[in-house]
C-alpha cells in the first residue's frame, strides 16, 4: 500500500465519479484533426478506452491509498453542501463494502471499451456508443461513492437511460421489447423506492447515510422502518433482480450486446444489493428484521427457480439462448447474495459482498465468452451450437473451450475460485441468522439454497458437455481462436476469479470490519 494525502484521495474519488461525465461530453465534440486518424469512429471508440483506462487507473490508486487498517472508516470523504434547504449535501467517500465495487465497475468497463475498440459494435454512431457507455459507469460509480439518500436515488436513477439506449439501439433481436421492459420496471421500482427514502430522511431529519447508519434507527418507529424497508426493498429488489421481480432480466440480456451484458450482470445487479447492505440493514435494522424470513425464501426460491429455468433450456430442442441461459443463472447467484444479507449477521452479509464481486468477475467472462461465441458462429443458440460446433471449442478452438470451462467450473462453486467463498459464506450466515430470526426456518432456507448448488453444477456441465464435447466433423473447418484483444479484456477477470478464489481475506479483510461497524450502528 502507499501513503497518500487524504486531500488527494478526494480528488481521486470525485475524478473517479465525474471523470467518465465529462469524458462522455467530450465523446459527443467534434474530434480535433489530428486524433481523427483514417478512421474518426475508431478515434473516438479509443477516446473511450483512454477515459476509462484513466478512471481505472484513478481507482487502482485510490484502492492502494486505501487506509486498509481502518476499513470501517469511510476515506477520501467531500462534504458540501448542495441543497440547504432540504439537507441534500453533496457527501462522496469509500469504506472496505464500497472499494472493491468501484474498482470492479471501473475494471469491466475499461475492458468493455477495450472490446468496443477491436470489435466495434454494429448499429447507430459509436459516437452515441461511447457517450452512453461513460454515463452509465459514472452514475454506477456514484451509487457506490455517494453517502446522501438523494444523491443515492439519482446516481441509480442516472444508470437506466444509457442501458436503455444501449440495448434499444445496440442490441439484438426483440431489443426494443426487452428495452420498454427494462425501463418500466426499473422505473417503477425506483418511484416505490424514492417514497422510502424521503420516509427515512424526514422522519429521521436527515439524509446523510454516515449519520443514518450511526443513530442505527434509533430515531425511526418501528412502524416506520417497516414501510420504509417494504418501499425501498421493493425497488432495490427489482433491480437485484429478486424472485419474482425478475422477469425483466433474461429478455434484457438476450437482446443487449455484449459489452451491455457485461455490464448489466457485472454492476447493475449490484446497486441493487449493495441499497441492502448500505441503507436498509443499518438505518432501519427493525423493519428489516421484520422482513428477513421473506426476504430470505425470495431469495432461496430464486435460486431453485433460476437453476431449473436454466435446466430446462439445457434440453435438447428446447432451442436455449445461453445468454438467457447465463441470465436465469444470475437470478440464482444473486438469491445466494440475498440470502446472506437476510440472515443479519456478519458471516452472511461478508458472503453477500464476496458473492457479489465473485460474480461480477465470473458472469462478465461469461457473457465475454458468449459474445466471442457468437462472432464465430452467428448464434447462441444452444441447439445449434451442439449441432454445430460439437467438440470444436476443445477440438477446433482449445483455448475459447477451456476458458468456457473454466468459467462454468467457476460460476457453479468449484472450490478455489471466487464463486465458492460467497455462498459459503451465505450459507453459513443461514445456519445461524441473527438473534430475532428464527433458526429452524434459515436452516430449512439453507438446505434448499445447497440443494440449489447441485442443480447450477448439474446446468453448467451440461452446457459444457454440450457445447464443447463430443465428436467433430472431419471436415469442420477450425474457428479463430482466442484473439489478442480478447486475451486482454479476459485475462484480468481469470486471474481475479483465480486469486480471489485462493486469497479470500484479501476481499474479507476490506468488509468485514465495515460491515462489524454497519451492523452495529458505529459507521464512523
Amino acid at each position: 500500500m502507499i501513503d497518500i494525502n487524504e486531500s488527494v484521495m478526494q480528488v481521486l474519488l470525485a475524478l473517479i465519479v465525474v471523470g467518465p461525465l465529462l469524458g462522455a461530453v467530450a465523446a459527443l465534440l467534434p474530434a480535433p484533426p489530428g486524433l481523427k486518424g483514417k478512421s474518426p469512429d475508431q478515434a473516438v471508440l479509443r477516446h473511450g478506452v483512454t477515459v476509462t483506462g484513466a478512471v481505472l487507473i484513478a481507482a487502482i490508486v485510490l484502492a492502494l491509498g486505501f487506509d486498509h487498517d481502518q476499513p470501517s472508516r469511510m476515506q477520501a470523504t467531500t462534504d458540501i453542501s448542495w441543497i440547504p434547504a432540504l439537507d441534500v449535501r453533496i457527501h462522496l467517500g469509500t469504506d472496505g463494502i464500497s472499494l472493491p465495487l468501484l474498482v470492479l465497475t471501473a475494471l469491466l468497463t475499461f475492458l468493455c471499451a477495450l472490446h468496443s475498440y477491436f470489435k466495434p459494435p454494429t448499429g447507430p454512431s459509436p459516437k452515441a456508443f461511447v457517450a452512453l457507455l461513460l454515463v452509465l459507469e459514472s452514475g454506477t460509480l456514484a451509487t457506490f461513492a455517494v453517502l446522501d439518500l438523494i444523491l443515492f436515488f439519482l446516481a441509480f436513477e442516472t444508470v437506466l437511460i444509457p442501458m436503455y439506449f444501449l440495448i434499444a439501439r445496440w442490441g439484438g433481436e426483440g431489443r426494443a421489447e426487452a428495452a420498454w421492459k427494462f425501463i418500466l420496471y426499473t422505473l417503477l421500482g425506483s418511484v416505490v423506492m424514492l417514497l422510502g427514502l424521503l420516509l427515512i430522511g424526514i422522519e429521521a431529519g436527515t439524509f446523510d447515510m454516515v449519520a443514518l447508519a450511526t443513530d442505527n434507527g434509533r430515531s425511526l418507529t418501528t412502524s416506520v422502518q417497516v414501510i420504509a424497508v417494504l418501499a425501498i426493498g421493493i425497488g432495490l429488489a427489482v433491480k437485484t433482480p429478486m424472485w419474482p421481480l425478475h422477469s425483466w432480466l433474461p429478455d434484457a440480456h438476450t437482446a443487449a450486446p455484449t459489452v451491455g451484458s457485461v455490464l448489466l450482470a457485472g454492476v447493475l445487479l449490484k446497486m441493487g444489493t449493495y441499497g441492502f447492505v448500505r441503507i436498509l440493514l443499518p438505518a432501519a435494522p427493525d423493519g428489516f428484521r421484520t422482513f428477513a424470513p421473506y426476504l430470505a425464501a425470495f431469495a432461496v426460491v430464486g435460486i431453485i427457480y433460476g437453476s431449473l429455468a436454466c435446466l430446462a433450456l439445457t434440453r435438447r430442442g428446447a432451442n436455449g439462448d445461453l445468454k438467457r441461459l447465463i441470465a436465469y443463472s444470475s437470478v440464482g447467484h444473486m438469491g445466494f447474495v440475498l440470502l446472506g444479507i437476510a440472515t443479519m449477521t456478519p458471516t452472511g452479509v461478508n458472503g453477500a459482498l464476496f458473492a457479489n464481486i465473485a460474480h461480477g468477475l465470473i458472469t462478465g467472462l461469461l457473457f465475454f465468452l458468449v459474445g466471442g461465441l457468437k462472432d464465430r458462429t452467428g448464434s447462441t443458440d444452444l441447439d445449434t451450437l451442439a449441432k454445430e460446433t460439437g467438440a470444436a471449442l476443445y477440438g477446433r478452438a482449445p483455448r475459447l473451450g477451456g476458458l468456457l470451462a473454466f468459467a462454468a467450473v467457476a460460476s457453479l462453486g468449484l472450490p478455489g475460485l471466487a464463486g465458492f467463498w460467497g455462498e459459503m459464506l451465505a450459507l453459513f450466515g443461514a445456519f445461524d441468522p441473527a438473534e430475532g430470526l428464527s433458526r429452524p426456518a434459515f436452516l430449512t432456507f439453507m438446505a434448499i439454497g445447497a440443494f440449489g448448488t447441485l442443480l447450477t453444477a448439474a446446468y453448467l456441465l451440461i452446457v459444457v458437455r454440450r457445447v464443447c464435447m463430443g465428436a467433430s466433423p472431419q471436415d469442420s473447418p477450425k474457428f479463430a481462436d482466442v484473439r489478442s484483444y480478447e486475451f486482454a479484456a479476459w485475462t484480468p477477470l481469470v486471474v481475479l476469479t483465480v486469486v480471489a478464489g485462493l486469497w479470500p481475506r484479501a476481499l474479507l479483510g476490506l468488509t468485514d470490519p465495515a460491515v462489524q461497524q454497519l451492523l452495529a450502528g458505529g459507521n464512523r
